[in-house]
């Protein structure tokens, strides 16, 4: 049970956090300050806000999920991850700073049109309502486990309703620069609580040890037990899977997702972006280990227990409880705190990005620009308002699934990553494909991954192809079909639409019908 001092620190950090991040966000005068902090933020800041956007809950309390299920092999995307973030610093981040773009997808507006422009946009919204629904019904898990505890039954909708609404106020305030200095603030403070429950972890008596663990297999690190090209495409931590997908993924989500991008467009320089760029993922991985030890630790102290009989239904719910039971008071209400903070933070980056995407990339391109900047200020601010309110719906829609809230989100992302990324690249290496071309290929490619993830189920009794959300595992193993690995969704999204885009370019043999939009890159 939380204590009365548990309870004062939680109220007082709630309170101090949205004050600072008010503060922090200073006065905005034009969109640039707004959505881009009037790019003038130190590199370190955008780091650390980059690395806490993209591991926020879904990091603090679904990876030592995943390390308590199984083996430590989900580190090997980490190494990919890096990989990734080198070729963006090299090959993206360019193009973007030069061309003083203020939204990844300005880049398509440039190579092909505005109307491949706003077909990204669409879709990264899209993307981010689902991938971000999820990382909001993950903050409401730990303040669920709280309620419980202080003897309140309190449903997921009623936490996510009232998360969304502190996290759009300040939001709605303090702009891109509230956000990073408030994810700086967190970064800090989770990261310390789980380097705090190592030592209360290591220091505590245990109901197993590290030789039980390693004789269970749970300190594995690479996964070589792989045979075939059957097992190469369903087995997610594979060794090569692991390193290419997370490689390919990571290109993907820092060089072509808004949310990540915006960061990066925020710092004072080129150089400034790439120092933020490949340091995130140095500290991508260590925050990875770190909280992968902290599941592997939960393990060894409950002696790897069926999450039933600790009173559990969800793994995620399993460090929110160690802190909720055994850490010392005060100690306990913090880190809690942090814990939910640190996903507002990443929360009101999402609804700041989409506010972005929404005027910058659609509503000046295809609908009525403001004539002003205070108008353009003002209706930036009523769509962060918007966005969140279809935020709080979409979250809804995962109170009821079981899977590890990490695996679901990055999962979710792979629907569209792959073509997101196929249609960068192919504006670099094809100077023959023209904006239909791109289009063509990447709404065929999104449509593919769809039809991909969901699967193509054949059932014998009816004779016909039928499309299963989700079949059970008995039925697949009747069929003789297995999922494809979700770390490879964006390796093929992202082949289909290089090869359909130049494959189209093809049909035009020697011309250049890219023309002056091409040399201005």
């Amino acid at each position: 049970m939380l204590t009365p001092l548990d309870y004062v620190v939680l109220a007082l950090y709630a309170v101090g956090i949205v004050a600072f991040g008010l503060k922090a966000g200073g006065r905005q005068t034009t969109t640039q300050d707004y959505f881009l902090g009037g790019r003038d933020l130190p590199w370190w800041a955008v780091c650390f806000s980059v690395v806490a956007t993209e591991t926020s809950t879904l990091t603090v309390i679904g990876v030592p999920a995943v390390a308590y299920a199984g083996p430590l092999t989900f580190l090997q995307l980490t190494v990919g991850y890096l990989i990734g973030r080198v070729i963006v610093a090299t090959v993206f981040l360019p193009r973007y700073v030069r061309g003083e773009m203020q939204t990844a997808y300005a880049f398509l507006g440039s190579r092909f049109g505005d109307r491949m422009r706003g077909m990204a946009s669409v879709t990264f919204l899209l993307t981010r309502l689902l991938a971000d629904g999820v990382r909001l019904f993950a903050t409401a898990i730990p303040i669920q486990v709280v309620a419980r505890a202080a003897g309140f039954e309190v449903g997921y909708p009623a936490v996510i309703l009232t998360i969304g609404i502190v996290t759009a106020a300040y939001t709605y305030v303090g702009g891109l620069k509230a956000v990073v200095w408030m994810d700086v603030v967190q970064m800090g403070i989770y990261v310390g609580g789980a380097l705090v429950a190592v030592g209360l972890l290591l220091g505590s008596p245990a109901a197993g040890s590290f030789a039980a663990a390693t004789e269970a297999g749970k300190l594995q690190l690479l996964d070589l037990d792989w045979s075939g090209w059957g097992m190469l495409l369903t087995s997610p931590y594979a060794l090569p899977v692991a390193v290419l997908g997370g490689a390919v993924f990571s290109m993907a989500s820092h060089g072509t997702d808004q949310l990540i991008v915006q960061r990066i467009l925020a710092t004072r320089s080129l150089t400034d972006a790439k120092k933020a760029m490949v340091w995130s993922g140095i500290f991508v991985m260590l925050q990875f280990a770190l909280f992968l030890g902290v599941g592997l630790l939960l393990w060894i102290h409950y002696g790897g227990a069926p999450l039933a009989d600790l009173g559990l239904t969800r793994g995620d719910e399993l460090f929110p409880m160690y802190i909720l039971e055994e850490m010392p008071p005060g100690l306990r209400g913090l880190l809690l705190a942090g814990i939910v903070a640190a996903a507002m933070s990443t929360l009101s980056s999402s609804l700041n990005a989409l506010a972005g995407s929404t005027l910058m990339d659609l509503l000046e391109r295809f609908g009525t620009t403001p004539r002003t900047p205070a108008q353009a200020l003002s209706l930036s601010r009523v769509l962060t308002l918007v966005w969140a309110g279809v935020f709080v719906g979409f979250a809804m829609l995962f109170t009821g699934l079981d899977n590890p809230v990490v695996e679901l989100g990055l999962g979710i992302a792979g629907f569209t990553y792959g073509g997101l990324l196929g249609a960068f690249l192919l504006g670099l290496l094809s100077r023959r494909a023209t904006e239909a071309d791109a289009m063509i290929a990447f709404g065929v490619t999104i449509v593919a991954m769809v039809l991909l993830i969901f699967g193509l189920w054949w059932s014998t009794e009816i004779g016909a192809w039928v499309v299963d959300w989700r079949p059970t595992a008995e039925a697949r193993e009747a069929l003789g079909l297995r999922a494809v690995a979700w770390p490879l969704y964006p390796v093929i999204g992202s082949a289909l639409t290089i090869v359909l885009g130049m494959g189209l370019g093809l049909r035009r043999p020697g011309a250049d019908p890219a023309g002056q939009r091409q040399t201005s890159l």
